[in-house]
């Protein structure tokens, strides 16, 4: 029996992942990798802390949050949908909700939470029909838009938005994308 690299998508993602958490130098990194907090167009660090955020996380236990619901649900979908498409939600996922932050609430983030959450309501769309909008996805997002927008005004660091616009994205890609498969 041998090993396969079974998702090139999530499994690089994964490891890069690791590398920034566990290099000696991970808290540097991770405010170097973290997602710019206001819009600076002339600045090229700007345009790559819109992706690199997601490869920083504040700590293991968030690292293995995210990565648990990534290696679960990221498979699943990049056979779905393809490698190429996977990395096209992902990287517009990350690069929409960094660029949001920035220019309304100007705040930095870190992590892989709105892939995690992109990825969850992308799932329920796994049997969509034309016309039909499964129940699944339905009970998903109202529990989990619940959720997150009565926990949206705690001041606990973490951001409920960036949860919400991966959300959204992933609804939207599974909307868009679950009728042409």
């Amino acid at each position: 029996m041998k090993i396969r690299y079974n998702s090139p998508v999530v499994l690089t993602y994964a490891f890069l992942a690791l590398i920034c958490l566990a290099l000696p130098v991970s808290k540097f990194l991770g405010f170097s990798l973290a997602s710019p907090s206001r819009p600076a167009l002339y600045e090229p660090l700007f345009y790559a802390r819109l992706f690199t955020y997601v490869l920083a996380h504040a700590g293991w236990l968030h690292f293995k949050g995210n990565l648990l619901m990534i290696l679960l649900l990221g498979p699943l979908l990049e056979e779905k949908y393809g490698s190429w498409l996977i990395f096209e939600m992902m990287v517009i996922t990350a690069a929409a909700t960094a660029l949001i932050s920035a220019v309304i609430f100007h705040t930095s983030i870190v992590g892989g939470s709105g892939l995690v959450f992109m990825m969850i309501l992308l799932s329920s769309f796994s049997n969509f029909r034309n016309r039909e909008i499964p129940l699944s996805f339905i009970l998903v997002a109202v529990i989990y838009i619940g959720a997150e927008l009565t926990q949206a005004f705690n001041n606990d660091h973490i951001s409920h938005f960036g949860h919400l616009a991966g959300g959204i994205f992933g609804a939207g890609f599974g909307f868009l994308r679950g009728r042409n498969r």
